[in-house]
């Protein structure tokens, strides 16, 4: 009995290659054809969601002669403004926007504001100073004029209204000193 099943056995091990490559073809020709129409279906029914980002921009600005720091708020205000409206306006698929204004003072570069803001909330309220968060060292860290101790308090809770009118840098006078 068990001589007659080696003999079958071994009649039919020259017949398995081919009859395996006709399982395997016929297996992946129906994998394959099933394969274009449930894609189809599934993007149909639900197709894919917008893949939205943030977009990021990093600038710099530098102090001009007669500049105080309410000037360079200012200018970084309006600098971080025209930059959002730009992201915004150039590619449809950002939904928020991250600007950080860097200022340069006589070599020293420290961020001002950083502007974090929504598609949504630019276009309810375009207003910089709403959705800007100020950098409260950045005074000092550019070398602008220090306030009083007194004021400093208050400087701390309001970093933008507290600002001197003018900071300008007055050179002292070196005595000149004759050689004989």
């Amino acid at each position: 009995m068990v001589g007659n099943r080696l003999l079958k056995i071994k009649a039919f091990i020259p017949l398995m290659p081919s009859i395996t490559k006709k399982i395997r073809i016929k297996t992946a020709v129906l994998l394959l054809s099933m394969a274009a129409p449930i894609w189809l279906g599934t993007e149909t029914i639900a197709p894919q969601i917008v893949r939205a980002y943030t977009n990021r921009v990093d600038l710099e600005i530098t102090r001009l002669p007669g500049d105080n720091y309410k000037s360079l708020l200012h200018r970084a205000e309006a600098v971080a403004r025209a930059a959002a409206q730009r992201s915004f306006d150039k590619d449809i698929l950002v939904t928020d926007v991250s600007v950080v204004v860097s200022a340069q003072n006589f070599g020293a570069i420290a961020p001002v504001l950083e502007l974090n803001v929504s598609r949504s909330q630019w276009r309810n309220r375009p207003d910089t100073q709403r959705w800007a968060k100020y950098f409260k060292m950045a005074r000092t860290l550019l070398f602008f004029g220090q306030s009083a101790n007194s004021n400093a308090s208050s400087e701390e809770n309001n970093a933008v209204e507290n600002i001197p009118q003018s900071t300008e840098v007055v050179p002292i006078p070196i005595p000149q000193v004759e050689v004989e």
